[in-house]
């Protein structure tokens, strides 16, 4: 941060051009903050024993002074100083709420990331594109994000669309797009036409497999990946007669991307394919894929595959992927997974429920389980109901004592040890152990 309170209240500036140094929004910062700010959320985990008494109120303005010299730097001359103040902003952003805050600022912010994805390079964009997206999680649903999403819609789809820009951009700007669009849009017209938009783009992955017995990545892929997806997570909002338009329309075409070289594309494709059954046996309890013995053939060379010019890490991940699309598309079924945050558990039993959640996951990285606690159009996207309200001293009797932790984490150590040499051998086909 290029400047601090000295005794006489005076800002030290650095005047012109030259590039600041901007020190960036810590952890420490977050964490202070998010225990002061949301105290009735937080993990029981993060609070100490005997710690000192924090001021909260002196706190919060120590922290709003902070971010509003970050929010000024993203005018700076400085293409360097304006991504490190977006990036400052994208940390504070996922890392606790600040709706009054933002609530009283959006315009301007909205204004900052506009310009910076308009004139900005690839980095700036691809930071001003995160920061858009975490913008909307903060305001939730509602008038003033769509007032945003009006501003930044437009600019979004011209870089996605834009031959000439940066691939890291237009793949930046192609997710921020879906995730904006999901949160806000209840005019049915601009999600169709955000679709559109991002069918576009991915389906050019399509057209590469006419005359060929593979899909060969390019750098284009990532830009499709991303546009694919970020559809996919729309999809799971659409009207139901929708859904069956683009299933009749896609579901014949998608199997072909399984082909493809790159990793990300494959996996990306294979969860499509696994939302899209779910969602087509959701309108017709009856339905039948004509080439299912086919598709099925594919899924199980992918999750079983044991090609050696592929790295370990990547057959790994795909076998465990390829696994439970298997199951999905052949037997119906979806291995469910718990997500823990504070005191509260959340079950994932579903394709569009896992999408949703991997999507927010991306964007909110660390933040994810604060943000499910304290969060309202997180809890209410995942049906969890009001943010559960603890008391510290309820918090308090929850916590474990740190012999109790000690005990718990040298088990679970020895646990993951007998597991893993259990499974060194080479024949043996496991996922990832957490």
């Amino acid at each position: 941060f290029p400047y601090k309170k000295s005794p006489d209240c005076c800002l030290h500036l650095s005047l012109g051009g030259q590039p600041r140094n901007v020190q960036p929004f810590s952890d420490e910062d977050a964490s202070i903050e998010t225990m002061s700010h949301c105290s009735g959320f937080s993990d029981p985990a993060s609070f100490t024993e005997d710690g000192p008494e924090v001021d909260e109120e002196a706190t919060q303005e120590d922290l709003e002074y902070k971010l509003k010299g970050f929010i000024d730097l993203t005018l700076d001359k400085s293409a360097k100083t304006r991504q490190a103040a977006l990036e400052s902003l994208k940390s504070a952003f996922s890392s606790k709420i600040l709706y009054e805050f933002i609530m009283e600022r959006r315009m301007t912010l909205t204004d900052s990331i506009e310009r910076c994805i308009k004139k900005g390079k690839s980095d700036e964009q691809c930071a001003a594109a995160g920061l858009a997206c975490l913008l909307c999680v903060q305001m939730g649903s509602g008038i003033e994000s769509e007032e945003i999403f009006k501003t930044l819609g437009p600019v979004l789809k011209k870089i996605v669309c834009d031959g000439t820009a940066s691939i890291q951009a237009r793949q930046a700007c192609a997710t921020c797009l879906g995730i904006c669009c999901f949160i806000v849009t209840d005019d049915i017209t601009e999600l169709y036409s955000t679709m559109e938009c991002l069918e576009n783009i991915f389906m050019k992955a399509y057209q590469r497999d006419r005359d060929t017995n593979g899909v060969s990545s390019t750098p284009n892929t990532v830009l499709h990946v991303s546009a694919l997806l970020a559809w996919t997570l729309l999809l799971t909002i659409c009207p139901m007669n929708e859904v069956k338009k683009k299933i009749e329309m896609h579901l014949h075409k998608l199997p072909s991307l399984l082909s493809c070289d790159d990793l990300n594309m494959r996996i990306a494709a294979g969860e499509t394919l696994a939302l899209l059954f779910e969602l087509a046996r959701e309108t017709d309890a009856d339905f039948f894929y004509e080439d299912m013995d086919l598709l099925t053939e594919k899924l199980r060379a992918l999750a079983t595959d044991g090609n050696k010019h592929r790295a370990k890490v990547d057959k790994r991940k795909q076998r465990s992927v390829f696994r439970d699309v298997l199951r999905a598309v052949e037997e119906r079924d979806f291995p469910t997974e718990m997500v823990k945050f504070g005191p509260e558990r959340m079950y994932i039993d579903c394709w569009v429920k896992k999408q949703t959640y991997e999507t927010f996951k991306e964007i909110l990285g660390s933040g994810m389980q604060y943000h499910l606690q304290s969060n309202d159009f997180l809890r209410n996207v995942f049906e969890l109901g009001p943010p559960v309200m603890l008391d510290a001293a309820t918090l308090k009797t929850m916590k474990i004592s740190r012999f109790e932790r000690h005990l718990y984490n040298s088990a679970a150590f020895k646990a993951r040890t007998k597991a893993r040499s259990k499974c060194r051998d080479k024949r043996a086909d496991v996922g990832e152990f957490f």
